[in-house]
């Protein structure tokens, strides 16, 4: 509390002598005193912190949230003035469901100027190459679209695929389904995953692949030691303004210049 105060008063003094406040993107407010500038990043809410993460997300400049049919009614243009610079929206699950909210996401996340891509939810009863068709009949091919996410973790409430594939057949699958979709889209996707199946699939194992970490709890180069990555969900109960229920959030792992060029 008595850090916020100095840091407030502090800022206080500083803009009564700054030239100019400027906000031209979501991300960061910049405000230049001489040839200086001191960058605000995105903070936000947690319904339930945890006490391992901490302040650390409000290190990265980029946040986003990742939505499905569970975040209905959102207001996009208020959440990208909160802030919220990407998103990322279920599409697919399996090899025959369509989450009835993409759409409405997608369209709206792209008229408020929020980066969109799309996540498949894999199933390990199916083949990739059927769940990897069903995703390209929903998705369509756009230029500017983030490059898409393959969800891959275990689902401990499924009542029809209580399945556990080795971590061979996992990652055999899961580059098949890659290598359909980065053929298909031209980008060769994400895998997302979570810190009990990255520790059973050895998934990091394959290469050339980009990876973003689920970890609530601590940061990442904790609980996945050594494991670069790309995109961070570092809560699942996030409060973004706009947003009606509590939401997952993310962080980019670079600067906001390198999220304006990223992925080129």
């Amino acid at each position: 509390m008595v850090r916020k105060t100095v840091l407030g008063t502090l800022l206080i003094g500083l803009l009564s002598c700054a030239p100019s406040l400027t906000s031209k993107d979501p991300d960061t407010v910049n405000i230049l005193i001489g040839q200086e500038v001191l960058r605000s990043y995105p903070t936000f809410q947690d319904a339930k912190p945890h006490e391992g993460i901490g302040d650390k997300p409000q290190n990265f400049a980029v946040h986003g949230i990742d939505a499905s049919r569970w975040q209905s009614d959102i207001d996009w243009q208020t959440a990208r003035s909160a802030g919220i610079s990407f998103a990322y929206i279920k599409a697919t699950e399996g090899g025959d469901v369509f989450d009835p909210m993409f759409l409405a996401h997608w369209n709206g996340a792209q008229k408020a100027g929020v980066r969109q891509g799309a996540y498949h939810y894999f199933y390990f009863c199916r083949p990739a190459i059927e769940q990897a068709r069903w995703f390209i009949s929903h998705v369509p091919r756009e230029a500017k679209a983030l490059p898409h996410v393959l969800d891959m973790e275990w689902n401990h409430l499924s009542r029809t695929c209580p399945l556990r594939p080795t971590g061979a057949k996992v990652r055999e699958e899961a580059k098949r389904f890659l290598d359909i979709l980065e053929k298909h889209y031209g980008q060769r996707p994400i895998i997302y995953t979570t810190v009990d199946f990255y520790r059973d699939t050895n998934i990091e194992q394959l290469k050339n692949t980009q990876f973003w970490l689920r970890s609530v709890a601590a940061h990442p180069r904790k609980t996945y030691p050594g494991q670069k990555w790309i995109f961070w969900q570092y809560t699942g109960t996030g409060i973004v303004p706009g947003v009606p229920t509590p939401v997952d959030i993310n962080v980019f792992a670079g600067t906001l210049k390198e999220w304006r060029n990223w992925p080129d």
